[in-house]
């Protein structure tokens, strides 16, 4: 197995664990019942819910690098 092989494993067991860790905006009760969703209400994240959007994206762009780079080797 190739470094860049183990370290993509690695980005990609970050990134599931980061959108795991990310809290629901809309209930599956009211989504598939069809009540008034708050969905497009705009709320700022802040704090803690900030930080996990920001680290999500930083390693959702770092796996597409590594996954792109490991192609072309």
């Amino acid at each position: 197995m190739r470094p860049i092989d183990i370290l993509l494993l690695i980005v990609s067991l970050l990134l599931i664990t980061l959108v795991v860790l990310q809290s629901s905006k809309d209930s599956a009760a009211n989504a598939f019942s069809g009540e008034k969703s708050e969905l497009f209400n705009n709320q700022k994240q802040r704090g803690f819910e900030l930080f996990l959007s920001r680290a999500t994206l930083t390693v959702s762009i770092l796996f597409i690098a590594i996954s792109v780079l490991a192609i072309t080797i």
